[in-house]
């Protein structure tokens, strides 16, 4: 308790010093004119941020004793990012597949002839959220995480709904229910391999049927009570948040 009490300290130290630095009338981390909102604080607060989370690691790590000389910091710092690199990896992905998918125009062509041909065939919102759902619960079983997902998705359903009168977060609604409720029963996982190892260590018979057996059943009520929990609100005009219209 007493080693987290430094590193709160140093914490609220370093707050102190910054809102004194930049709050003041001609503080030296003012903006052009004097301006709180074009300060390097707010302007650069990703490298604030950054200094603050230094400190409190370096403080903590000294007081535990994981940090003994300022060598030790840089170790601790590429460790952490060894942990974050399948992370890094999966962003240099998606930030490329936007990059060609906006470059082509893929995504606006798909919008404009999936809501012609829904139009055309005389498919209203309520139906058109059953063939989401059931897209983004396939996807799922193979895409588990719900950034990547979404950067599949989102640029095609999106501009699609909105042709049709149907708001974005209405349509983000519909993704988050696929995107929430199938993911105990995909071995894709990395949750469904650590939970298959956990049951192992108390039944060693236990295989991916087993724990598949255990979860389908939950997956599907959670996906059928999350419909009918969605279509209940649409049907009630209730917003899904202050100022948003459901339809």
């Amino acid at each position: 308790m007493k080693r987290l009490r430094h590193a709160g300290l140093a914490l609220l130290g370093y707050a102190v010093l910054v809102v004194v630095a930049m709050i003041p009338p001609g503080a030296p981390l003012r903006g052009k004119g004097g301006s709180i909102v074009q300060s390097p604080v707010l302007t650069g607060i990703a490298v604030v941020l950054a200094m603050a989370f230094l400190l409190v690691g370096a403080v903590y790590g000294r007081a535990v004793g994981t940090v003994r000389t300022g060598r030790d910091i840089p170790d601790h710092m590429a460790k952490g990012l060894r942990e974050m690199a399948p992370i890094l990896v999966l962003f240099f992905a998606i930030s490329q597949f936007l990059a060609h998918f906006k470059w082509t125009g893929v995504g606006e062509v798909m919008a404009i002839r999936g809501a012609d041909l829904l139009k055309s065939a005389g498919i209203t919102g309520p139906v058109a959220f059953l063939g989401v759902l059931a897209v983004c619960t396939l996807i799922n079983l193979l895409v588990t995480s719900g950034s990547a997902q979404w950067a599949l998705v989102g640029p095609v359903f999106v501009p699609m709904f909105m042709l049709l009168d149907i708001p974005p977060e209405v349509t983000q609604a519909v993704y988050r229910i696929a995107d929430s409720c199938t993911n105990a029963a995909t071995p894709m996982s990395a949750y469904f391999v650590m939970t298959l190892g956990v049951i192992q260590r108390y039944r060693r018979s236990a295989g991916i049927g087993t724990l598949l057996s255990l979860t389908l059943p939950l997956c599907l009520v959670m996906l059928v009570t999350w419909t009918l929990l969605f279509y209940a609100w649409w049907a009630l005009g209730i917003p899904l948040g202050p100022g948003v219209p459901v339809r």
